[in-house]
Protein backbone atom coordinates (compact mmCIF):
# COMPACT_ATOMS: atom_id res chain seq x y z
CA UNK A 1 0.00 0.00 0.00
CA UNK A 2 1.37 3.40 -1.01
CA UNK A 3 2.40 5.71 1.81
CA UNK A 4 0.80 9.12 2.25
CA UNK A 5 2.98 12.19 1.51
CA UNK A 6 3.62 12.81 5.21
CA UNK A 7 4.78 9.21 5.76
CA UNK A 8 7.19 8.82 2.82
CA UNK A 9 10.20 10.30 4.60
CA UNK A 10 11.36 10.88 8.18
CA UNK A 11 11.43 14.69 8.08
CA UNK A 12 8.00 16.29 8.43
CA UNK A 13 7.30 19.35 6.29
CA UNK A 14 4.50 21.84 5.82
CA UNK A 15 3.62 23.82 2.71
CA UNK A 16 0.95 24.89 0.26
CA UNK A 17 -0.28 22.84 -2.69
CA UNK A 18 -2.77 23.07 -5.54
CA UNK A 19 -4.77 19.85 -5.37
CA UNK A 20 -6.79 20.34 -8.56
CA UNK A 21 -6.91 22.57 -11.65
CA UNK A 22 -8.73 25.38 -9.82
CA UNK A 23 -5.26 26.66 -8.81
CA UNK A 24 -6.49 27.20 -5.26
CA UNK A 25 -3.62 26.55 -2.85
CA UNK A 26 -4.34 25.00 0.54
CA UNK A 27 -2.23 23.81 3.53
CA UNK A 28 -0.35 20.59 2.81
CA UNK A 29 1.47 18.27 5.23
CA UNK A 30 4.13 16.05 3.69
CA UNK A 31 7.71 14.92 4.35
CA UNK A 32 11.22 15.48 2.99
CA UNK A 33 13.85 12.84 2.45
CA UNK A 34 16.68 12.35 4.90
CA UNK A 35 19.81 14.40 4.23
CA UNK A 36 22.13 12.27 2.11
CA UNK A 37 25.92 12.48 1.99
CA UNK A 38 25.92 15.27 -0.58
CA UNK A 39 22.58 16.85 0.32
CA UNK A 40 21.78 20.13 1.98
CA UNK A 41 18.65 20.56 4.11
CA UNK A 42 17.56 24.18 4.44
CA UNK A 43 14.77 26.38 5.75
CA UNK A 44 12.76 28.19 3.07
CA UNK A 45 12.44 31.91 3.86
CA UNK A 46 11.43 33.24 0.44
CA UNK A 47 10.19 31.54 -2.72
CA UNK A 48 9.80 33.21 -6.11
CA UNK A 49 6.58 32.78 -8.09
CA UNK A 50 6.96 32.08 -11.82
CA UNK A 51 4.21 31.80 -14.44
CA UNK A 52 5.40 28.23 -14.94
CA UNK A 53 4.10 27.57 -11.42
CA UNK A 54 0.66 28.69 -12.59
CA UNK A 55 0.85 26.43 -15.66
CA UNK A 56 1.50 23.49 -13.36
CA UNK A 57 -1.17 24.49 -10.87
CA UNK A 58 -3.69 24.56 -13.72
CA UNK A 59 -2.25 21.31 -15.14
CA UNK A 60 -2.09 23.07 -18.50
CA UNK A 61 0.74 20.84 -19.64
CA UNK A 62 -0.82 17.63 -18.37
CA UNK A 63 2.17 16.85 -16.16
CA UNK A 64 1.04 18.04 -12.74
CA UNK A 65 0.53 15.63 -9.86
CA UNK A 66 -2.15 16.48 -7.33
CA UNK A 67 -1.74 16.42 -4.33
CA UNK A 68 19.17 22.38 8.54
CA UNK A 69 21.59 20.08 8.04
CA UNK A 70 24.50 19.02 5.78
CA UNK A 71 25.48 15.64 4.41
CA UNK A 72 28.82 14.25 5.48
CA UNK A 73 30.41 14.90 2.06
CA UNK A 74 29.15 18.46 1.49
CA UNK A 75 32.21 20.70 1.05
CA UNK A 76 31.28 24.17 -0.16
CA UNK A 77 28.76 25.14 2.53
CA UNK A 78 28.49 25.30 6.30
CA UNK A 79 25.50 25.25 8.63
CA UNK A 80 23.99 28.74 8.82
CA UNK A 81 24.90 29.82 5.28
CA UNK A 82 22.30 31.68 3.22
CA UNK A 83 21.53 29.66 0.10
CA UNK A 84 19.22 29.51 -2.88
CA UNK A 85 17.98 26.84 -5.28
CA UNK A 86 16.70 27.31 -8.81
CA UNK A 87 14.33 25.14 -10.83
CA UNK A 88 16.52 22.02 -10.72
CA UNK A 89 17.49 19.88 -7.73
CA UNK A 90 19.21 16.94 -9.41
CA UNK A 91 20.23 15.28 -12.67
CA UNK A 92 21.90 12.07 -13.83
CA UNK A 93 25.43 13.59 -13.51
CA UNK A 94 26.72 11.37 -16.34
CA UNK A 95 25.16 12.41 -19.69
CA UNK A 96 26.91 14.71 -22.16
CA UNK A 97 24.92 17.73 -20.95
CA UNK A 98 25.79 17.12 -17.31
CA UNK A 99 29.47 16.76 -18.17
CA UNK A 100 29.56 20.32 -19.56
CA UNK A 101 27.49 21.93 -16.77
CA UNK A 102 24.29 22.02 -18.81
CA UNK A 103 22.20 19.94 -16.43
CA UNK A 104 19.08 21.80 -17.57
CA UNK A 105 19.27 19.70 -20.76
CA UNK A 106 19.72 16.41 -18.91
CA UNK A 107 17.02 13.92 -19.96
CA UNK A 108 16.78 12.80 -16.32
CA UNK A 109 16.73 16.29 -14.81
CA UNK A 110 14.71 16.54 -11.59
CA UNK A 111 12.80 19.79 -11.15
CA UNK A 112 12.20 21.59 -7.86
CA UNK A 113 8.49 20.78 -8.08
CA UNK A 114 6.27 18.37 -9.99
CA UNK A 115 9.09 15.83 -10.44
CA UNK A 116 10.11 12.55 -8.86
CA UNK A 117 13.26 12.06 -6.82
CA UNK A 118 15.63 9.20 -7.57
CA UNK A 119 13.71 7.11 -5.03
CA UNK A 120 10.39 7.73 -6.79
CA UNK A 121 8.94 10.17 -4.26
CA UNK A 122 7.81 13.70 -5.16
CA UNK A 123 9.94 16.85 -4.95
CA UNK A 124 6.91 19.00 -3.94
CA UNK A 125 8.50 22.42 -4.52
CA UNK A 126 9.44 25.45 -2.49
CA UNK A 127 6.11 26.62 -1.08
CA UNK A 128 7.07 24.96 2.18
CA UNK A 129 9.06 25.45 5.36
CA UNK A 130 12.01 23.20 4.47
CA UNK A 131 13.65 21.54 1.46
CA UNK A 132 16.46 19.11 0.67
CA UNK A 133 18.68 19.47 -2.39
CA UNK A 134 21.95 18.13 -3.73
CA UNK A 135 24.95 20.35 -3.00
CA UNK A 136 25.71 20.78 -6.73
CA UNK A 137 22.43 22.64 -7.23
CA UNK A 138 22.75 24.93 -4.20
CA UNK A 139 23.88 28.55 -4.70
CA UNK A 140 25.50 30.52 -1.89
CA UNK A 141 23.86 33.94 -1.43
CA UNK A 142 26.09 36.78 -0.15
CA UNK A 143 25.27 38.16 3.26
CA UNK A 144 24.68 41.65 1.86
CA UNK A 145 21.96 40.55 -0.60
CA UNK A 146 18.34 40.64 0.66
CA UNK A 147 16.80 37.19 0.36
CA UNK A 148 13.49 38.53 -0.99
CA UNK A 149 15.40 40.16 -3.85
CA UNK A 150 17.53 37.06 -4.47
CA UNK A 151 14.65 34.60 -4.83
CA UNK A 152 13.40 35.81 -8.27
CA UNK A 153 16.95 35.79 -9.64
CA UNK A 154 17.07 31.99 -9.39
CA UNK A 155 14.56 31.61 -12.24
CA UNK A 156 13.68 34.83 -14.09
CA UNK A 157 17.08 36.28 -13.29
CA UNK A 158 19.20 33.41 -14.57
CA UNK A 159 17.02 33.06 -17.68
CA UNK A 160 17.79 36.65 -18.62
CA UNK A 161 21.40 36.72 -17.46
CA UNK A 162 22.49 33.50 -19.21
CA UNK A 163 20.98 34.50 -22.56
CA UNK A 164 22.46 38.00 -22.28
CA UNK A 165 25.93 36.57 -21.67
CA UNK A 166 25.54 33.84 -24.31
CA UNK A 167 24.72 36.32 -27.08
CA UNK A 168 27.30 38.90 -26.02
CA UNK A 169 24.77 41.53 -25.01
CA UNK A 170 26.52 42.36 -21.76
CA UNK A 171 28.71 45.12 -23.20
CA UNK A 172 28.54 48.73 -21.98
CA UNK A 173 27.22 51.13 -24.62
CA UNK A 174 25.10 48.61 -26.52
CA UNK A 175 21.59 49.77 -27.43
CA UNK A 176 19.19 46.90 -26.71
CA UNK A 177 15.46 46.72 -27.41
CA UNK A 178 13.43 44.71 -24.91
CA UNK A 179 10.00 43.50 -26.06
CA UNK A 180 7.43 43.04 -23.29
CA UNK A 181 8.00 44.22 -19.72
CA UNK A 182 6.69 41.37 -17.64
CA UNK A 183 8.38 39.05 -15.15
CA UNK A 184 11.46 38.53 -17.34
CA UNK A 185 11.35 41.86 -19.13
CA UNK A 186 11.73 44.04 -16.08
CA UNK A 187 14.80 42.02 -15.07
CA UNK A 188 16.27 42.68 -18.54
CA UNK A 189 16.02 46.39 -17.85
CA UNK A 190 17.66 46.09 -14.43
CA UNK A 191 20.51 43.89 -15.65
CA UNK A 192 20.95 45.97 -18.81
CA UNK A 193 21.35 49.23 -16.92
CA UNK A 194 23.72 47.57 -14.43
CA UNK A 195 25.84 46.42 -17.40
CA UNK A 196 25.93 49.91 -18.89
CA UNK A 197 23.55 49.37 -21.82
CA UNK A 198 21.03 51.74 -23.35
CA UNK A 199 17.64 50.06 -23.00
CA UNK A 200 14.50 50.70 -25.03
CA UNK A 201 11.36 49.02 -23.74
CA UNK A 202 8.84 48.01 -26.43
CA UNK A 203 5.40 47.24 -25.02
CA UNK A 204 1.73 47.02 -25.96
CA UNK A 205 0.83 48.65 -22.64
CA UNK A 206 1.20 52.46 -22.52
CA UNK A 207 0.51 52.38 -18.77
CA UNK A 208 3.90 50.72 -18.20
CA UNK A 209 5.82 53.76 -19.43
CA UNK A 210 6.35 55.40 -16.04
CA UNK A 211 7.37 52.09 -14.50
CA UNK A 212 9.93 51.50 -17.26
CA UNK A 213 11.43 54.98 -17.33
CA UNK A 214 11.12 56.25 -13.77
CA UNK A 215 11.28 53.13 -11.63
CA UNK A 216 13.46 50.75 -13.67
CA UNK A 217 15.67 53.31 -15.43
CA UNK A 218 14.99 52.44 -19.09
CA UNK A 219 16.24 55.05 -21.57
CA UNK A 220 13.19 55.09 -23.84
CA UNK A 221 9.77 53.53 -24.22
CA UNK A 222 7.86 52.61 -27.38
CA UNK A 223 4.26 51.43 -27.73
CA UNK A 224 4.33 48.69 -30.36
CA UNK A 225 0.69 49.31 -31.32
CA UNK A 226 1.57 52.85 -32.43
CA UNK A 227 3.09 52.56 -35.91
CA UNK A 228 4.51 56.09 -35.83
CA UNK A 229 6.64 55.22 -32.82
CA UNK A 230 8.21 52.26 -34.60
CA UNK A 231 9.30 54.11 -37.71
CA UNK A 232 13.05 54.43 -38.12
Amino acid sequence: MAKSPDEEHPKKAFGWAARDTSSVFSPFKFSRRATGEKDVAYKVLYCGICHTNLHNANNEWGSSISLLSLGSKVQKLKVGDRVGVGCTVSSCHSCESCKVNLENYCPKMILTYGSKNHDGTMTYGGYSDTMVCEEDFIIHIPDNMPLDAAAPLLCAGITVYSSTKHYGLDKPGLHVGMVGMGGLGHVVVKFGKAMGMKITVISTSPNKKDEALKNLGADSFLVSLEEDQLKV
